[in-house]
């Protein structure tokens, strides 16, 4: 079986988030980069499947400049076969990723694509839904665990109302949540052995996609700050409180 995974290039969970100059987006220049959190979680599920006999190959996937090689390469270091960037300078929005790796997809024929739920610079958590419509395979999204047996994936994803468990036949898109599994930390020289390793590019122009933006972008903005909170000496006091935020008087 052949799992693909896709990666994304954020910015790194520790760093505060800061608005660029001029409002448009977010600051990334010098800011310490790194792959997405949920990534990880898709690429130690891929592994996990692996070392189980399940899984003979995975590949993993970014869409980006050339500076997604440090992703691919951390990717590499966990333990993926084969790494393959999707190479571009513009700003992909949700379905143009989606397009793209239904694009790599549609070459490689993995049985299995592996995802993270959402990621942490936009939070939008819709380009795995949008790949599984494009390629009409099932789906399971916010998946917390998975089990692969005789061709059928039994899926426990999160809901609003607990966890509900889905059977999938392969081929099929599933989109990891945290609660999946605990990453593997990365050895120095996995790391070292990882910066030797090809990394296959593929020029986005040379697939023929099309991957305008749909959305316009107007103003990135910092949330409003909030307003310190106050000391009461009683709960009819806290109540007077919260009725006059309201509008209401007792």
């Amino acid at each position: 079986m052949k799992i693909l995974v896709a990666v994304k290039r954020v910015v790194d969970y520790n760093v505060k988030i800061r608005i660029n100059a001029n409002g448009t987006d977010v600051a990334t220049d010098g800011v310490k980069m790194g792959v997405n959190p949920f990534d990880e979680n898709a690429i130690e599920a891929a592994l996990q499947l692996k070392e189980q006999g399940k899984a003979s190959e995975i590949i993993a996937v970014s869409l980006g400049s050339s500076a997604n090689q440090d992703v691919l390469r951390h990717a590499l270091a966990m333990g993926v076969d084969r790494a393959l960037l999707l190479e571009t300078n513009n700003k992909l929005q949700p379905l143009a990723v989606a397009k793209l790796l239904k694009a790599v997809i549609t070459e490689e024929k993995p049985d299995l694509i592996l995802l993270g739920k959402q990621a942490i610079d936009d939070d939008a958590g819709q380009a795995g839904q949008m790949l599984a419509a494009l390629l009409n395979y099932p789906q399971a999204t916010f998946a917390s665990s998975l089990q692969l047996e005789d061709n059928q994936l039994q899926v426990t994803r999160e809901v609003d109302g607990g966890t509900e468990t889905l059977a999938l036949s392969l081929p099929a898109v599933i989109t990891a949540d945290l609660r999946l599994n605990e990453p593997r930390f990365v050895k120095l020289p996995n790391l070292m052995m990882a910066r030797k390793k090809h990394i296959t590019i593929i020029p986005v122009a040379d697939l023929a996609v099309d991957i305008e933006p749909r959305l316009t972008l107007l103003k990135v903005a910092e949330p409003a700050p909030r307003k310190p909170g106050i000391m009461v000496s009683s709960v009819d006091e806290l109540l007077r409180k919260l009725l006059d935020n309201e509008g209401v008087t007792l």
